[in-house]
């Protein structure tokens, strides 16, 4: 089904959309208006957690090498598939490649270094860069997350600096290296690591370090997207209403939190004026879709978020993923599950707890 900005309000009021859960498995979210048709398909995959076996730190742990392998052969086997007609029908598209929403792996905030590079080295044999030079037959354009590099200095970042100097499409790149953005079709994707910010007006230490990933995205939209209303997808890994809140009058209290609150508004503030259709982030192993006001709870009006489940973590059964379609006109989101770590899988046709 697709839904009128006036009927996708009235469902969000009716509670369509709510926090912990998607109350229809399709989401189709309108956009701007513009005369481009062309629709960009992408997966988005999250928390992968890719496990080096503690008996043997020199190769994977064989719960995250199988779960990981079983996502990845269902990625590489819907394209051309029949998307159910209660879910609005048609075939899955040909990705343009997968969005990846950061913990690729699993230990970047330990210590141990020999884990870190035999887990960064079964991500990239596993999931490759290009498609095709893996396991994954698509592009992947990753993020970093808490669990690959919280202050940004660790072998999985310095990593996805090296694989940005490589990777298909890229129009731009951070001074830190590790910030990207690329076009897909009438699309403009930016990739902001693990957090964004930060603001400059705020001195105090970041508990996860955003290397410059706020001014980046300011200058970049302002270069490639300016007053074109083109639709913009956003990653970063970190959960964004938890930390749209007042400052803490404690500046330890900020330092302690994931995300400071002055950089989550700095963060709205650089975005709210441009055509978002989609905000993107893992982190919570959880799925939670809603719009974004700048405020600490869902809007019935704003920005809209996709909060995707953890994707391929070794420690459990139940696992997703979202696919997209966007165009210039509308974003449409469907999730596919697996209650079994990828044995089976299908698409979600109702909330799932």
């Amino acid at each position: 089904m697709t839904l009128d900005r006036r009927h996708f309000l009235q469902s969000a009021t009716a509670g369509w959309l709510s926090t912990g859960s998607i109350l229809q498995a399709a989401f189709i979210s309108p956009v701007e208006p513009r005369t481009s048709t062309e629709s960009t398909a992408f997966f988005l995959i999250s928390d992968t957690h890719v496990l080096a076996a503690e008996a043997d730190r020199t190769q994977l742990d064989e719960r995250s090498r199988t779960v990981c392998t079983r996502l990845i052969e269902t990625l590489n086997r819907l394209p051309g598939t029949a998307i159910p007609e209660a879910l609005g029908g048609g075939t899955v598209q040909q990705p343009r490649g997968v969005l990846h929403a950061g913990d690729c792996i699993d230990t970047g905030d330990k210590s141990n270094v020999q884990m870190q590079q035999t887990e960064w080295a079964g991500f990239e044999e596993l999931f490759g860069l290009k498609g095709g030079d893996g396991l994954l037959q698509y592009p992947l354009y990753e993020v970093h997350g808490n669990h690959d590099s919280p202050r940004g200095d660790g072998h999985a970042v310095q990593q996805i600096i090296r694989r940005n100097r490589e990777r298909p499409g890229v129009l731009q790149v951070s001074e830190s290296g590790v910030h990207y953005s690329w076009d897909w079709g009438p699309v403009h994707l930016v990739n902001l690591g693990i957090v964004v910010g930060e603001v400059s007006q705020a001195a105090r230490r970041r508990r996860y370090s955003p290397l410059g990933s706020l001014d980046f995205l300011i200058r970049d939209l302002r270069t490639h997207v300016g007053d074109s209303g083109r639709p913009i997808v956003l990653t970063h890994h970190i959960d964004l209403l938890r930390y749209s809140q007042a400052l803490p009058v404690d500046d330890q209290k900020a330092m302690g939190m994931e995300w400071d609150p002055e950089d989550v508004r700095g963060y709205y503030d650089a975005i709210r004026n441009y055509n978002v259709a989609a905000i993107l982030y893992g982190h919570t192993h959880g799925r939670n879709v809603y719009r974004w006001d700048g405020s600490s709870k869902p809007a019935a009006t704003g920005l809209p978020v996709f909060n995707v489940d953890n994707s391929s973590h070794f420690g459990g059964q139940q696992q997703a993923f979202f696919y997209f379609e966007v165009t210039a006109e509308r974003v449409r989101v469907l999730e596919y599950q697996t209650r079994d770590a990828w044995q089976s899988g299908s698409w979600t046709e109702r909330p799932i707890a």
